[in-house]
């Protein structure tokens, strides 16, 4: 049985999640892949960097994280910065699952180049240093002989890169379009069951689905983010923010929303890709979609995306796309894949 021995930075939603997956169900998850996940570093930027070569329970570790009273490990706490914790613990994966970032995607890119230069897998859920540093975090990955594990960055645990990297990889992929915030899809959801935008977008907020300040979602700055990534790892394209033609949902009204149901069509907020020969369009819009579209019966905060390819035609894929469990799930399937890869 291989030990793989794991470095956790960020103890939010995502960061107890994959610890509630641990704690519920090791067993399991270790006899049917042959390892055992050992977490043996904890880092956060309230709570401090903590370090046992023996190993964390994940049970009560997650009860110690949830009610914010780590006392009980003051044992285990180093004066370690980030940075030197990074080096000095003995561990094959960092799990980086810090905030997000578009700005320069600091205190992240630190933490996951930090790891790269001392020997450690990096897998993350956040988007921040995929979207804005993934050439120079592969090519550092591939000078160490490393990998990184990027799955949640997308669509959480629906493994939508897994399909478009892998899977269709080689089925010569055109086009990518995909509803890829969930935030905005359950706004013109309750749109369409007759709210205004602004009821929903309170609904939305009341139900912890966007911020207090939902800028990031409804102006598509978040699905950007995700077009970027697609685009650099799936279609190879070196595109930047700046490279993507956005557009949010804040301009749409109820009567918008009204008029395209009877015309038979329905409002979606969509990334898409468009590749033709060497070049590579991105954009994030509102899109009228006919209902027969698959997309356009993607309703609530739920996340899909369609890959048109040469071989395979139209394959889409419908899941969530947030989520406690669900993202805590794609950091543990990439630890997994990256531990049986040769």
């Amino acid at each position: 049985m291989k030990n793989l021995r794991v470095l956790m930075i960020g103890l939010g939603n995502v960061g107890q999640g994959f610890l509630k997956i641990l704690a519920d169900d090791s067993p399991a998850i270790n006899a049917s892949h042959d390892v055992s996940i050992t977490v043996v570093g904890i880092s956060d930027l309230r709570l401090g960097n903590y370090y046992t070569p023996q190993g964390f329970n994940p049970a009560a570790l997650l009860k110690a994280i949830e009610s914010g009273k780590l006392e009980s490990l003051s044992e285990f706490k180093t004066t370690w910065s980030t940075e030197e914790w990074i080096e000095r613990c003995e561990a094959e994966f960092l799990l980086e699952a810090s905030f997000t970032n578009f700005t320069d995607a600091e205190p992240a890119i630190s933490y996951c180049l930090a790891a790269l230069k001392h020997g450690k897998h990096v897998v993350t859920s956040n988007k921040g240093p995929i979207a804005l540093y993934y050439t120079e975090l592969n090519t550092l990955a591939r000078q160490h002989n490393l990998r990184l594990g990027v799955e949640g960055t997308v669509m959480s645990g629906t493994p939508s890169m897994a399909l478009g990297m892998d899977l269709l990889k080689a089925a010569d992929i055109s086009r990518i379009q995909g509803i890829l915030n969930g935030t905005t899809n359950y706004i013109l959801t309750r749109m369409e069951e007759g709210n205004s935008y602004e009821a929903a977008l309170a609904e939305a907020q009341q139900l912890g689905y966007a911020e207090a300040d939902p800028t990031g979602d409804v102006e598509g700055f978040d699905a950007a983010g995700k077009v970027v990534i697609l685009g650099n790892l799936v279609l190879g394209a070196p595109l930047t923010f700046a490279d993507v033609d956005r557009k949010g949902i804040s301009g749409i009204t109820l009567a918008d929303v009204e008029s395209a149901k009877k015309d038979g069509k329905r409002w979606k907020l969509l990334g898409m890709l468009e590749k033709k020969g060497d070049k590579v369009s991105a954009r994030v819009q509102p899109v009228e979609l006919p209902i027969s579209d698959p997309l356009a019966g993607v309703m609530g905060a739920t996340n899909a995306i369609t890959y048109t390819s040469k071989l395979m035609g139209n394959v889409t894929l419908i899941g969530p796309g947030a989520g406690r469990i669900e993202t805590g799930y794609a950091l543990l399937n990439d630890i997994l894949t990256i531990s049986t890869a040769k």
